[in-house]
């Protein structure tokens, strides 16, 4: 896996984040790893940890949905939030995340989980910590990851217009303080997963909303349905 300074990121993400590369927390994340790789699995494999960037170019992006931490479970991760490879069985926050598309705007609930098609139209994918040792949920939090993510959202917020960010949860709700929502379209909503999606979750729209801010700023929408 390559985690230096030039890291195989797409070029202007690449340049944008520059700094955060060079960042003395991005050089002890580096090392964190390293350590991490010779005594456990991690996921997702190397060539997937920058996905969300490398599938959604800086200058592409029109909506950012905002996640913890990658699934730990073999063959889920492959580097965009919520979303599984083809063939991966739907877990369960992502089955809800359907069900509210289902709700929202009528499309059949899919049993493929692969959501780089939202990430081709301009949706960043974006996990606040970026890896993950398999079968520890929460076990590369706070060793680096963080302070690079959050310096993508400011990046963001500071650099573009109309953006569209869905925070769900508590955890992506703070990250509310990283951007300037008299600029960009901030909308909240409970987790997706089972345990919260019935408090706010189901019911929010957000995927609609997200269609009608982008068209009334004369961006193309989405296309939420997965074959």
């Amino acid at each position: 896996m390559e985690l230096g300074i030039s890291p195989k990121i797409e070029s202007s993400w690449k340049e944008v984040l520059k700094q955060a590369f060079e960042a003395q927390s991005f050089l002890e994340l580096k090392k964190f790893l390293i350590a991490e790789r010779s005594n456990y699995t991690v996921f997702p494999p190397g060539a997937f940890i920058f996905n969300a960037f490398n599938l959604t170019p800086f200058n592409q992006v029109k909506v950012v949905i905002i996640g913890q931490d990658p699934y730990h479970g073999e063959k889920q991760a492959h580097g965009l939030s919520f979303s599984v490879p083809e063939g991966v069985k739907p877990p369960p926050s992502l089955v809800n995340i359907f069900k509210e598309i289902h709700a929202d705007l009528g499309f059949d609930i899919p049993k493929n989980g692969n959501l780089e098609k939202w990430a081709k139209q301009g949706v960043l994918l974006l996990n606040a910590t970026l890896t993950v040792r398999a079968n520890t949920a929460g076990s590369h939090q706070k060793k680096g990851w963080e302070p690079f993510t959050d310096e993508a959202i400011k990046q963001l917020s500071a650099l573009k217009n109309n953006l569209v960010f869905l925070l769900w949860g508590r955890f992506a709700q703070d990250k509310a303080s990283l951007i300037d929502s008299s600029k960009h379209l901030v909308l909240k909503a409970a987790h997706p997963s089972p345990f919260s999606a019935y408090n706010g979750f189901f019911g929010c729209k957000h995927f609609s909303a997200t269609n009608s801010y982008l068209l009334a700023h004369n961006l193309a929408s989405i296309d939420w349905k997965i074959e």
